[in-house]
């Protein structure tokens, strides 16, 4: 009976959900990683959240301001504005930059260490190349599967003409 009583108390507890949750007394903080985070694309124009997010006092009285007629407001206040909401303009967004050369110059790096590999491996890893690649090899071991007359119904053998001994066309 006791059990039972403690267990319906300590039960509805750990199965309630509730939304605050406790960790060590204190209450869990939503991780910055969990928020909308504020991005400059071309693709997306209208990011979620504010580029600015703690504003300062003249910040504040500048949206205060906002609020009211826009023509009253200058064009360095309207551009402040704007900097509140926006990291950076189009124009600022689509200068050019020299980060091809970075790309280019790492795509060339690349390039030059993968052909030293390649070299190191064919060199030092795999030794020279067998003899039963050289060209007079080869052209016994073709001469050796045509007379064997090695798969000939629909393989190498069928390929080739016995009575004018050249290859079929």
């Amino acid at each position: 009976m006791l059990a039972t009583r403690i267990f319906s108390l300590i039960g509805k507890r750990s199965i309630s959900t509730s939304v605050r949750v406790h960790a060590h007394g204190s209450v869990v903080k939503t991780e910055e990683y969990s928020l909308p985070a504020y991005v400059d694309r071309r693709d997306y124009p209208l990011p979620d959240v504010a580029h600015v997010t703690n504003l300062s006092a003249q910040q504040k009285a500048l949206k205060e301001k906002e609020k009211a007629a826009w023509s009253t407001l200058s064009i360095d206040e309207k551009v402040e504005l704007y900097r509140i909401k926006f990291n950076e303009t189009f124009a600022e967004m689509n200068r050019s930059t020299n980060e091809w050369k970075t790309v280019l110059g790492g795509a060339l790096f690349f390039i030059g260490v993968t052909a030293i590999l390649l070299l190191w491996e064919k060199l030092y890893v795999y030794g020279p190349v067998p003899h039963t690649f050289e060209e007079e090899w080869v052209a016994k071991q073709t001469k050796r599967m045509l007379d064997m007359k090695a798969n000939p119904v629909q393989g190498f053998s069928a390929k080739w003409d016995y009575d004018k001994n050249e290859w079929k066309k």
